[in-house]
């Protein structure tokens, strides 16, 4: 009879083993439905918030989750630091500000300011409740003729200093954010004096794009530079 006791022992390790697999299998589930249910949660709230540290002052944006490609480009680039340094290199009083092409870091190549990127496109996401309204964060782009499809830059940004003369762009640039604080340091900007190519006779630079963390303060080390 004691024969059957080896057996009898391996039928009870392979009904606990079986067991605790289930159990690691429900948990998995369990995790994998409760990240599920956080990610559309999120999904239906705000989009993430940052601040654009500048020369003249913090500009703090919140990115819309309607635009969910250039969200998300806007915060890989910030992740990378890509947007340090930059200038603002195209200023028009009464109209809008654009930044966001890393060849303004380096002087030697001041004749090609606002043909730089990260050498990608990205597709138009037209909203059209989402419009050029005072603050409105919207790509820059290559004109119809050379971009028919009216794609984005993969990095050159422009924010909206004048509702009404920028609300011509509805529906032909992607409007992928907003202004919530700092409207006053746009305007500041804009009206810096400018040479005939529209830029600023004295730089202005984006020091660097820092995330606001959820209690609603940026990255201290940085923001309080």
């Amino acid at each position: 009879m004691n024969r059957f006791i080896p057996k009898a022992l391996l039928l009870i390790t392979t009904i606990i083993s079986a067991a605790a697999c289930s159990n690691s299998l429900n948990q998995e589930r369990a995790a994998k439905s409760e990240k599920d249910m956080t990610f559309k949660t999120q999904s239906r709230t705000a989009g993430p918030e940052f601040d654009i540290v500048t020369d003249m002052g913090t500009i703090r944006i919140r990115l819309y989750n309607e635009t969910p490609a250039h969200r998300d480009n806007f915060i890989k680039l910030v992740s990378e630091g890509y947007y340090d340094g930059v200038l603002f290199h195209r200023v028009i009083d009464g109209f809008m500000i654009q930044t966001g092409d890393p060849l303004t870091t380096n002087p030697a190549k001041s004749d090609y300011y606002g043909t730089g990127g990260p050498g990608y496109t990205l597709p138009a996401e037209f909203n059209p409740a989402l419009t050029h309204k005072k603050g409105a964060i919207a790509a820059a782009r290559r004109g119809d003729a050379a971009n028919p499809k009216k794609e984005s830059s993969g990095s050159q940004f422009y924010i909206v200093q004048d509702a009404y003369n920028c609300s011509q762009l509805d529906g032909e640039y992607t409007v992928f954010g907003e202004t919530i604080d700092g409207f006053d340091v746009i305007d500041a900007i804009a009206a810096v004096p400018t040479d005939r190519r529209d830029r600023p006779i004295d730089d202005i630079r984006i020091r660097h794009i820092v995330p606001v963390q959820a209690e609603g303060t940026a990255d201290e080390n940085k923001s309080a530079e």
